[in-house]
């Protein structure tokens, strides 16, 4: 007649000085509940075992929301410094034309992005020499140019950020460079009553960096920052 094994003495003494060993270890517990439901029989319901699974799987999606939850506020703090970080040294020059140099320098490398380009719209034309002098990030274009621009000439409202992918490239904008661009945020500028308004195009070569489901409120910030500042030069 067999017996059942015992379990040796220094390992029973173990886990009753340290249970909470064993109840930490997921796996073991798993194993120990398994055990428990063969020896109850396939007749019997268990329903504490029911009850565990359903709050074993609870627990899991609670930590992995918190664990997206961090990341995302991780990530928010990262993108609000550099938006910060960005608006210091756009702020930096004294004089209009390193201004306007510095947005496709240093301050697009703050924002990780490919371009920057600054959209003028005018009544004249582009052939100032200021103007042809900083062809690579300044623009002019005649009325009605951003707005068509940012609904890809269907009309209808205009929002001060707008990001998606690029399909078709402006070449008005990005030159010969544009076939390099894969999304772009538009910001649109409103530099007060009886001006022109102004559009300035972050361009990425990544085309899911920037993308109608993310969020605008920081790039908002920097919009409001940045027309302040283009109405101190332009006044």
């Amino acid at each position: 007649m067999s017996s059942q094994p015992k379990i040796e003495d220094a390992l029973r003494e173990a886990i009753i000085s340290r249970p909470d060993v064993i109840l930490d270890d997921k796996d073991l517990m798993h194993a120990l509940i398994a055990a428990n439901e063969r020896a109850m029989g396939d007749n019997i319901v268990d329903l504490r075992g029911l009850a565990m699974e359903r709050l074993e799987a609870r627990l899991d999606r609670l930590e992995d929301t918190h664990r997206s939850v961090i990341a995302a506020a991780y990530e928010n703090l990262a993108g609000t410094n550099q938006i910060h970080r960005a608006i210091l040294r756009m702020l930096d020059p004294l004089e209009f034309e390193p201004f306007l140099r510095d947005l496709s320098g240093d301050v697009a490398d703050t924002l990780r992005v490919d371009a920057i380009k600054l959209v003028l719209e005018s009544l004249q034309n582009d052939n100032d020499p200021a103007i042809n002098r900083l062809g690579d990030v300044l623009s002019v274009a005649e009325p009605g140019f951003i707005d068509s621009y940012l609904t890809h000439g269907r009309g209808g409202t205009v929002r001060q950020v707008t990001l998606r992918q690029v399909q078709a490239v402006e070449p008005a904008i990005y030159g010969d460079n544009g076939d390099l661009i894969g999304s772009e945020a538009c910001l649109k500028l409103d530099f007060g009553d009886g001006r022109l308004p102004g559009l300035l195009v972050l361009g990425a070569k990544d085309p899911n960096m920037f993308g109608p489901h993310q969020g605008t409120d920081l790039l908002a910030f920097f919009t409001g920052v940045f027309e302040r500042a283009m109405r101190r030069w332009l006044g």
